[in-house]
């Protein structure tokens, strides 16, 4: 009997494995269908671009969008999501030169959730001030991107026409299609259908009102089911990715943060997981700062993904800051990485701001969190 026993499969996980990809393929199609409806919403309650223009009417400055999404990020704790409601935005037809300070906002709010993180060792005096460094460098290397590009872009418009340019020669001037027929209508079909039959009994404009709504709802819901079924999934194959890359010097950390980000869909997920390993002292600061940009760059596919989802003629502007969100992390990277008294900027205020938080000095962490990213931007974005 023992012999039979042991030609006996040992239990299998596959339907729990099969149950978590459909998760994911479900995620992914809400995520599009939600995209969707914002960007369709948008463009009913406009009416042309006079009804567009006073729609879009807090987001007149660039320093205010910019603030805006370093709000909004932070309040979510994702820049997937906030990113995908921005495609949405500018498929429904939020100007790209107001879309573009929201996209870089929404790379400084993300981090937030890595530097909460590090409050876990807040009694552990050294590991403390390792993993809140660890955590803050992110947010300058963010900041200082922002410094540099935003006013660059302003005066010159150089990621928006590269960007354009980009984007018209793959894409042609109307949408993701092939011979004029455009498969995403068909696929998101169905998606449009439920919501349209579910919003029915409402007015046009409560209709209009209530796709924005029920997007950025599902938007969220799904990003966030998207994030934790990838990590489910993914995370022993992440950790093997970062535990093989780090140390083997720049490129490498940059596309193993990159490649583990795409895996796992979250930028926070990413960097969060390295906070506690330079804490322990397992990783130091500048081996891990590498990583840190290459999760910034690994974000940039879910606003991507969301821009498939547009349609028509405003699907080009929906691609364009989707694929400007990834020439904005690529070029910050280059340049500032790249540069090394720019690349130590980053580094030398990390350190000296956790120098600052060390014991007995903790509270200085938490005031930075809420003057850094809610007090500071909306008393600036009540000024301008």
């Amino acid at each position: 009997m023992d012999s039979f026993a042991t030609l006996e499969p040992p239990p299998s996980h596959a339907p729990a494995q099969w149950r978590k990809w459909l998760g994911i393929a479900l995620s992914v199609y809400l995520v599009l269908v939600a995209v969707n409806a914002i960007g369709d919403g948008f463009k009913f309650l406009s009416g042309g671009s006079e009804g567009a223009e006073q729609i879009f009417a807090f987001a007149t400055h660039p320093v205010a969008a910019l603030l805006l999404g370093v709000v909004a990020t932070s309040l979510v704790q994702s820049s997937s999501t906030v990113t995908s409601v921005i495609v949405g935005l500018v498929a429904g037809g939020l100007p790209l030169s107001m879309a573009i300070p929201m996209i870089m906002g929404a790379n400084i709010g993300t981090t937030i959730t890595n530097t909460l993180v590090s409050l876990g060792h807040l009694r552990q005096g050294e590991e403390f001030r390792r993993a809140f460094a660890a955590s803050t460098i992110h947010d300058f290397f963010n900041w200082l991107a922002v410094l540099i590009l935003l006013p660059i872009e302003i005066m010159t418009g150089f990621l928006e026409k590269t960007s354009s340019a980009l984007v018209s020669t793959f894409m042609g001037t109307e949408s993701l299609s092939m011979s004029g027929f455009n498969f995403m209508k068909p696929i998101l079909a169905p998606g449009d259908t439920v919501l349209n039959f579910a919003l029915a009994w409402l007015p046009a404009n409560g209709q209009a009102m209530a796709q924005i709504i029920v997007g950025i709802g599902l938007i969220l819901l799904a990003v966030t089911g998207l994030s934790k079924l990838l990590r489910a999934v993914m995370v022993g194959r992440a950790r093997h990715i970062l535990k093989k890359a780090l140390g083997r010097g720049p490129i490498s950390g940059v596309t193993s943060g990159a490649a583990v980000t795409v895996l796992v869909q979250s930028s926070s997920t990413t960097t969060s997981l390295i906070v506690p390993l330079v804490g322990s002292g397992t990783l130091t600061l500048k081996e891990i700062y590498p990583f840190t940009l290459g999760a910034n760059i690994g974000t940039t596919i879910t606003a991507i993904l969301a821009a498939t989802a547009i349609t028509g003629p405003t699907a080009q502007a929906a691609m364009t800051i989707a694929i400007l969100h990834l020439l904005f992390n690529l070029l910050s990277t280059v340049m500032i990485y790249g540069i090394p008294v720019l690349r130590n900027i980053p580094l030398w205020c990390a350190e000296k701001l956790s120098q600052a938080a060390a014991s007995p000095r903790q509270w200085v962490a938490a005031g930075y969190l809420g003057t850094a990213f809610f007090a500071l931007p909306v008393g600036i974005f009540s000024l301008t």
